[in-house]
């Protein structure tokens, strides 16, 4: 690509945080620590723990806050999610199984208040296998409910944004446009493009970039054949074109925060650095 636009080392570094869950802590102290580590005082929390209110993550908003821990957003997950394979989770993911769905709406009452009182203001979640038909009955039933979840948090000033992975760019923007008037938006993760086998991480940026809210940065190899996972690695070390990635996001005029993720691997913090790194040198600018 020539002249590509890249970001800044400075203003990628300013916008830059992670995923609580990508660090395994099992209390806030434990994050905080990691986070401190990492040299990343910037966070999307899972809000599930807060919500159940463990005694290791108690206040833990509060705490995080107080550690002086910018909380960019939350992510909250749906009842009995199976990732083994992409079958499982095509079966169990987000609010389209009825037999998962009234306890993920009751999380989900929960975890609005939590998001109110502690400013966070976007609340990421997977909705599930959406059709690519939008005359089945999945995509309306998925069209229902995403709108109730988004009437909700809409309550607290919370606005949604969903994961990008299980199906095509251009079947998600029709559901987006579905449900348009509760600015529902998008967190684009280019790797779970990869992972699933649903397209061109670069060419459903370009689709989807008007939606999006928040961005995952995350590496992976494409999956070798339908229903079969690709892998996840470390960001730079798979086929995700960051150069190309960024000179899309700048363009389009993104504001928002870019936020690491890393779901595999024993070494997580030092995975997350390396990535770090590899963003700061490769695909940032000096200044």
């Amino acid at each position: 690509m020539e002249n590509p636009v890249s970001i800044s080392q400075t203003e990628l570094v300013r916008r830059l945080g992670v995923c609580s869950w990508s660090l395994r802590p099992k209390s806030v102290d434990e994050l905080i620590a990691a986070l401190r580590q990492i040299d990343l005082p910037r966070v999307q929390i899972a809000l599930d723990p807060l919500r159940e209110n463990q005694a290791e993550w108690r206040d833990g908003l509060k705490r995080l806050h107080d550690a002086k821990i910018e909380i960019l957003s939350g992510m909250i997950a749906c009842v009995g999610e199976d990732y083994s394979t992409i079958d499982a989770i095509h079966r169990t993911g987000g609010i389209v199984p009825d037999e998962s769905w009234p306890k993920s709406w009751q999380n989900m009452q929960q975890a609005a208040p939590l998001c109110a009182a502690a400013r966070v203001r976007l609340v990421t979640l997977h909705a599930g296998f959406i059709p690519d038909d939008e005359y089945d009955p999945v995509f309306a039933k998925a069209v229902k409910r995403i709108a109730q979840v988004a009437g909700l948090f809409e309550e607290f000033g919370v606005k949604v944004a969903l994961e990008t992975g299980q199906e095509r760019a251009e079947t998600l923007l029709r559901f987006l446009q579905a449900v348009s008037e509760f600015g529902v938006g998008v967190n684009f993760d280019p790797a779970n493009m990869l992972l699933y086998g649903s397209g061109d991480p670069l060419e459903a940026l370009r689709h989807l970039m008007p939606h999006v809210k928040q961005i995952h940065l995350k590496d992976a190899t494409r999956s070798p054949s339908r229903g079969v996972w690709g892998n996840e690695v470390t960001v730079g070390a798979g086929e995700v074109d960051w150069k190309a990635f960024f000179t899309i996001v700048e363009e389009s005029g993104y504001a928002g925060n870019f936020v690491i993720e890393r779901e595999a691997g024993e070494d997580r913090a030092g995975d997350i650095v390396r990535g770090k790194n590899y963003l700061l040198q490769t695909v940032a600018s000096p200044g």
